[in-house]
């Protein structure tokens, strides 16, 4: 997969593309991620890439010239009339596990930083092909959504992840959040790991495992689990929680 980044601040990406999950999975190359600061496709000294908004008002719009003609030179590098666009901004579709398996399937993307007071709207309207937003906050410019964006993605192409169950435990695959996690020692200042998950038990540790996600996620977060269809036995399970937490 080939990711190309549209930004104001490449030198933001350095950790990101260079640690960890990521930068395995480049030097690896099982994914090629670009990054073009939009002031290289300006035409003036000055490299100006932001004006004042029409009809006044506070704040800087970025120009639509620069990243039209980013977006239009990394479709004839890779030789195709159109690459899936996408904007982050908070104006856009609220991101989530099942947009980040959507994106997964691509075989090209190219990212939108926004900044400063907005973009120009005829990139939204007549150049991006999608609009993602990774929450209901604003940030100072689309890096950070672009990062999260990427790293959610990334770690979902085949062979990414050293371990394929990992993807499949991961919370919101199922639309419930993860399970506990514990790990050595197993008892630590007088608090102790789960005992069913020292049993050796997997049937156990697999029916424990599936109440606690069920029970997590009816806690912290009812208007996923909401949404969940859930067997007759999610049902005794997260009945059987609840009365052993009251």
């Amino acid at each position: 997969m080939r990711i190309d980044i549209l930004t104001l601040f490449p030198e933001m990406f350095a950790g990101l593309l260079s640690c960890s999950i990521m930068g395995r999975a480049r030097e690896r190359g099982l994914v090629d991620i670009r990054l073009h600061d939009i002031r290289d496709y300006t035409h003036d000294k000055h490299h100006v890439v932001d004006d004042y908004p029409y009809g006044g008002g506070a704040g800087m719009v970025l120009k639509p010239e620069p990243i039209f003609e980013a977006v239009e030179l990394v479709g004839k590098e890779l030789g195709l009339s159109a690459v899936p666009t996408i904007l982050l901004t908070p104006q856009g579709r609220l991101f989530n596990q099942e947009i980040a398996r959507e994106l997964a399937g691509y075989q090209h993307l190219i990212l939108i930083c926004g900044h400063y007071e907005g973009v120009d709207e005829r990139v939204a309207e007549h150049l991006a092909s999608d609009e993602i937003s990774i929450g209901d906050y604003v940030l100072s410019g689309g890096e950070v959504a672009a990062m999260a964006v990427v790293d959610c993605v990334v770690r979902l192409l085949p062979g990414v992840l050293g371990s394929e169950v990992s993807l499949d435990e991961d919370s919101h695959i199922e639309g419930l959040l993860e399970y506990p996690q514990y790990t050595r020692p197993p008892m630590y200042r007088g608090l102790a790991a789960p005992s069913i998950l020292l049993s050796g038990d997997h049937a156990g540790i697999a029916r424990w495992r599936r109440q606690q996600s069920l029970l997590r996620t009816a806690k912290r977060r009812p208007d996923l689990i909401e949404k969940v269809v859930l067997s007759q036995e999610d049902k005794k399970l997260l009945s059987e929680a609840f009365e052993i937490k009251s």
